[in-house]
């Protein structure tokens, strides 16, 4: 899949495409290397095999929605967060008009950490904030549920108020994932989606 993106951004003037290939599986976490405001290491996780609730109400399970043929960003957020769960999910928001017609080329997830209280009313309700459309998942489900897959992506809370900004990237079929820790604009995240290909 071919991804390309020619308008200007206002932070990074160059023009920006790039393609997605498969990476072969890591082993090991690599060494955290900064890299501007954040923190990026590249991992490989073993998704579980779990059906959680989108914004919709409808059933999805985690791991076919990865394995969807496009790349991937998770975020981890709940819906009456108003410290740096906005700013994560306005990041989103800003790729995906960047990205224009190919916005939909990217499937976003978005990760409850607060599934007793994020349920898909309030979730559909938190992104239309962000004029969220297709490609973009806000995702809830039991309890036990969204553990498993929290403590699977390395991102279990003790305190969901004092969470960390995090993000995973993977390319399609890949078991590489780019993890990055800090707050990213929309182009960090443009670039990291550019280096999938290097």
């Amino acid at each position: 899949m071919r991804v390309s993106v020619s308008k200007e951004a206002q932070e990074d003037q160059a023009v920006f495409s790039f393609n997605v290939a498969r990476k072969e599986p890591v082993s090991a976490a690599k060494a955290e290397k900064p890299k501007g405001n954040y923190k990026r290491s590249v991992h490989s996780y073993n998704i579980p095999n779990v059906t959680l609730l989108n914004q919709d109400g409808k059933k999805v399970n985690l791991r076919s929605l990865i394995d969807s043929g496009k790349p991937v960003i998770v975020d981890f957020i709940y819906t009456t967060c108003n410290t740096i769960c906005p700013v994560l999910s306005a990041s989103f928001a800003n790729l995906r008009k960047e990205l224009g017609k190919d916005a939909e080329q990217v499937q976003l997830i978005s990760i409850s950490i607060d599934p007793e209280h994020d349920r898909p009313e309030q979730m559909k309700k938190y992104l239309s904030r962000f004029s969220a459309g297709k490609g973009w998942d806000f995702l809830t489900g039991s309890r036990e549920d969204i553990r498993r897959v929290l403590q699977a992506l390395d991102a279990t809370v003790e305190d969901k108020m004092a969470h960390e900004p995090i993000y995973l990237l993977r390319a399609p079929d890949s078991e590489e994932w780019v993890r990055t820790k800090g707050l990213m604009r929309k182009t960090d995240l443009l670039g990291e989606l550019r280096s999938m290909d290097r």
